[in-house]
């Protein structure tokens, strides 16, 4: 390694010796004048070597080198350690350049510098090698907490980010099934929604056909008529009894006083009128679609057979003939084919009210 330029021996006058006791040859003094390039600082370890000759020689070159090397790097080091006895002839040390002038080493040997100047001299940056820090000397209390501290930190960063998915995912999940719970209300709701629609429409509906029947039976009504007035019903269609020789009543009866006018329903053509048996005084009306309506029990007949009569002409008045308890008209509806059918059910759907 670079080091500084030793310093010229001078002679001492006596001989010397070395470390084995042999005598060695006196060298001369010159006179050394500093320069920047010969204190210069220099990087790496400063080495001062030993050199032969006596103890005053090689205490002036370990000295000259300590002050370049504390002044080069500003070791903080070099601060703590005791002063180097240093030791000079007259002779050179009237020749030697004041310590104050040599370059980097004038604050330092200065006995009035400012603690400023100590500062920035302690703050000046070390030489390029620098000094690593001792792992074992910064290793202690503080480090093993911050260290702990910092493993806490992470446990803690990791908790919360483990917390943060979690709280993630359930929110995912509550809103997976708030969504599909709307999903399930909303198609329950279009699904009444469609119900009562269609109710709607199936009531309005038949609403419009009732109106319409009415329309019709109204229109109806016009043209059938009740075929007696001041009437009281007795006897309806499929009562049982003795009385009647089927076992059962097979037509509708309408209690009168005797004389009551009796009235064709609808416009047709008598088909028969006369003594009938039981039935006393018969008329039978046939209207346009073969239906037969029979009127039985007259006291008299006002029509004879093949006469055509209209809605509401009378063709005979109410009595008690045949096979009777009293005055009444018994009347039966007879179908196309021979059935017979209920007188009040028929009637009523002409849109006649009995």
């Amino acid at each position: 390694m670079a080091s500084n330029k030793p310093a010229p021996e001078a002679p001492f006058g006596t001989p010397e010796t070395d470390f084995f006791g042999n005598e060695v040859a006196e060298r001369a003094w010159e006179e050394w004048n500093p320069t920047e390039d010969s204190v210069r600082p220099v990087r790496g370890r400063h080495r001062v070597m030993k050199q032969r000759g006596g103890l005053a020689r090689s205490s002036t070159v370990l000295g000259v080198g300590v002050i370049a090397a504390v002044g080069a790097g500003g070791m903080a080091t070099a601060q703590n350690k005791p002063p180097v006895s240093i030791s000079l002839p007259d002779s050179i040390a009237d020749n030697l350049p004041d310590a104050k002038s040599l370059p980097g080493v004038g604050n330092l040997m200065s006995d009035d510098a400012s603690d400023a100047d100590a500062g920035n001299v302690n703050a000046a940056p070390l030489t390029a090698m620098s000094l690593a820090a001792d792992p074992a000397t910064e290793a202690g209390p503080d480090s093993a907490a911050g260290a702990g501290e910092a493993l806490r930190a992470r446990i803690l960063q990791q908790a919360e980010q483990q917390q943060s998915e979690a709280d993630a995912e359930a929110k995912a999940v509550a809103e997976k099934l708030a969504a599909e719970k709307a999903a399930a209300q909303a198609a329950k709701q279009q699904t009444a929604a469609e119900a009562q629609a269609e109710a709607e429409k199936r009531a309005a509906e038949e609403a419009a056909a009732a109106k319409a029947e009415a329309a019709r039976l109204a229109k109806l009504a016009q043209s059938f008529a009740l075929p007696t007035s001041s009437y009281t019903i007795t006897s309806t269609f499929g009562e049982s009894g003795s009385m009647w020789s089927s076992g059962y009543h097979t037509g509708l009866d309408f209690a009168a006083p005797t004389g009551t006018p009796i009235k064709a329903v609808h416009s047709g053509t008598v088909k028969s009128a006369g003594w009938s048996g039981s039935y006393g005084y018969r008329t039978v009306l046939e209207l346009e679609d073969g239906t037969e309506v029979w009127y039985a029990h007259q006291s008299s007949i006002s029509v004879s057979a093949g006469q055509k009569v209209t809605t509401g002409e009378t063709i005979g008045r109410v009595g008690a003939t045949g096979n009777v308890t009293g005055p009444h008209l018994h009347l039966e509806v007879h179908t196309s084919g021979g059935s017979g059918i209920d007188p009040m059910a028929w009637l009523r759907g002409k849109g006649l009210s009995i």
